[in-house]
């Protein structure tokens, strides 16, 4: 009998450990619509890119466009410029270098690393989407 409660013990902190596993991917997706997407990025036009700390603003993709951020020569990420807080498509998140500013609610994130905001009332991060070196001077963007 106290074997087959303490083997239901740990059955049971075992579903719960996977069940609270797996809630968290599910906090992580973002409220902000999924859009497909794909486009390239000619570095040697958009060549600001090519210096880490740079962040480049490209409408069209996305739900509200895409900020692309040079964090290193081989090091790149990309975000949706829609707000997490004002989730629609005229409050856009500006882009300036390491730092996006969103133009309705002021929230700022940090562009580094996964866009979590770093003041404002937004809790959670910006989408982040797919980038990719297709050669030393294309980056592929998409979802």
């Amino acid at each position: 009998m106290r074997s087959v409660l303490k083997s239901g013990k740990i059955l049971f902190f075992t579903v719960l450990l996977f069940l609270s596993a797996n809630s968290c991917d599910k906090i992580q997706d973002s409220q902000v619509p999924s859009v497909p997407f794909s486009f390239t990025i000619d570095l040697i036009i958009a060549n600001d890119l090519t210096i880490p700390g740079n962040s480049l603003y490209f409408p069209g993709g996305g739900y509200g466009g895409v900020i692309v951020y040079c964090a290193d020569l081989d090091e790149y990420y990309a975000y949706d410029a829609t707000c997490t807080y004002e989730i629609n498509q005229t409050c856009k998140v500006e882009n300036t270098g390491v730092l996006g500013e969103c133009s309705c609610c002021k929230s700022q994130f940090l562009l580094t690393g996964g866009a979590y905001p770093a003041k404002g009332p937004a809790a959670a991060p910006l989408r982040n989407y797919n980038v990719s070196k297709v050669n030393s001077f294309t980056l592929r963007v998409y979802n």
